[in-house]
């Protein structure tokens, strides 16, 4: 690291170790910053299902699967209403394929697509992911790499908790504070802010998110806005601070993620008067705050061994029947025996669901989509609905740069993931799956080749593919 302090800190060691990797790559010198010693079990990324959505990647291409950017976009537009951000949007998706491929070609994540089951809202199967399908083993994989490398260094655990200017507006320092309060000021041109959005702050979830400010939360301690309080301070300006991603199928007991693939396979969400209450492949994120709306905000996802069996590919599902929350019954008396829930209801509603997956009528919520009907013996967990992260920030443009009120950049200051203003519209039902890691990847790289071009570095964004083999400033991480 240089004696004048690195070419880039980033703060936030989830999806802006992409970020780190990126620039180091393009030849600069980096300072990842922190906050939590267990952040490579305990942050958002590491939390996550690992799907990231890459249009038009040769993975699909391999599956005959037809996808563009522009049809990404469309999705977006649609899920949102039309209310996400199409500058964002649309600089996303035409990199989200070049981003799929340089996580799997450079940065050693052993990416595939997932084709076993579609996310709501995809119009084609998009998303990329591990063989576990779990953040932790993709950020094992990004922390690896950047070890590996003598451009990055890592502060651990250590809080960014300023960016300070100079007289032009540009970023000259940032300040950082150990745990033991002690401060320390470190000269840089460039700050990413890439530490989640304000999840964790109980009082600013109340205020902008109301509706689902008493379910349970369900992401890092660290997200705590310090991003969002760092860029407004200095002039950047806010958006879509009422989105969020939400979950509805929590398992109770564990804490557990159970999983939409359950609901996509064919799985029912009962409430406690043992009816359904809605069409389930909406979308996980809005259905928790109708979970949220249910008698005593719980209820009881029900499946079958067929989908049991299927969703043993998630860690996240594993974890859930490791954790002995999942109860089992032959028929439906034996369910409602189990869960208490009344039975006419219960075995009104198994037979209403499996006659629409028989194509005898149509489903009065709506629903089109039940991969096959549930066949005794039933599954069932009971879950609550959660808070896993929020979707509105700091208003960035195509390169991650925060933007102060008249629409210029702050000269230097980047924001990624949940710190960012992100693609999700407003609410949770604009969230698509992977909305919350291809903001968190695909903007802190675009902020590291932004960054690496404005202090002269080697910035092939433009020019180059992942997969093709490049020689960097110091002759390092190439294609292998």
């Amino acid at each position: 690291m240089s004696a004048a302090g690195p070419d880039l800190v980033v703060a936030g060691a989830g999806g802006g170790l992409a970020g780190a990797l990126r620039a180091a790559q393009c030849g600069l010198d980096v300072l990842v910053v922190e906050a939590s010693e267990h952040y490579r079990r305990g942050n958002n990324t590491s939390m996550s299902t690992a799907m990231i959505p890459g249009a038009g990647s040769r993975w699909q291409r391999t599956e005959g699967i037809e996808d563009s950017p522009e049809m990404f976009v469309a999705d977006i537009m649609a899920k949102t209403h039309g209310q996400a951000d199409a500058r964002l949007a649309q600089a996303l998706a035409q990199v989200s394929a070049e981003l799929v491929e340089w996580l799997a070609d450079e940065a050693g994540a052993p990416l595939s697509l997932a084709t076993d089951f579609h996310y709501p809202g995809h119009a084609v199967d998009r998303c990329h992911t591990v063989e576990e399908r779990h953040g932790s083993v993709l950020l094992d994989h990004l922390v690896g790499q950047v070890r590996r490398s003598d451009r990055i260094d890592m502060l651990v655990p250590a809080r960014l908790v300023d960016v300070l200017l100079d007289d032009t507006g540009g970023v000259r320092a940032v300040v950082v504070e150990q745990p033991d309060g002690q401060r320390e000021e470190i000269a840089t041109d460039a700050a990413l802010l890439a530490t989640n959005g304000y999840g964790a702050d109980s009082d600013m979830v109340r205020q902008h998110l109301p509706e689902i400010a008493a379910a349970t939360y369900h992401g890092s301690e660290a997200s705590r806005g310090d991003a969002l309080r760092i860029g407004t301070r200095l002039g950047g300006r806010a958006a879509y601070l009422d989105a969020y991603q939400g979950h509805a199928a929590l398992a109770a007991r564990a804490k557990t993620l159970v999983g939409w693939a359950t609901v996509m396979r064919g799985g029912v969400l009962l409430d406690l008067t043992g009816r359904r209450f809605g069409d389930e492949t909406r979308g996980y994120s809005e259905y928790a705050a109708e979970l949220a709306a249910r008698p005593d905000a719980t209820g009881w996802l029900v499946f079958d061994r067929r989908i049991h069996d299927a969703c043993l590919a998630f860690t996240d599902f594993r974890q859930t029947v490791d954790s002995g929350a999942v109860v089992w019954a032959d028929d439906a008396k034996q369910l409602c025996a189990h869960t208490g829930l009344p039975h006419d209801e219960v075995d009104a509603e198994l037979t209403q669901a499996a006659d629409v997956a028989h194509g005898r009528g149509t489903d009065r919520f709506g629903r089109t989509h039940f991969e096959a009907p549930l066949e005794p013996p039933y599954a069932a967990v009971r879950v609550v609905p959660a808070l896993f992260h929020t979707q509105g920030g700091l208003v960035v443009d195509e390169h991650a740069r925060v933007e102060r009120a008249d629409g210029a950049p702050v000269p230097g200051l980047y924001a990624a993931g949940g710190a960012a203003c992100g693609i999700s519209g407003h609410g949770a039902a604009g969230y698509l799956a992977g909305n919350g890691l291809l903001p968190a990847f695909g903007l802190a790289y675009l902020a590291a080749g932004h960054a690496a071009h404005h202090r002269g570095g080697h910035d092939r964004s433009d020019t180059s593919r992942a997969g093709e083999t490049h020689t960097t400033a110091a002759g390092r991480n190439e294609a292998r």
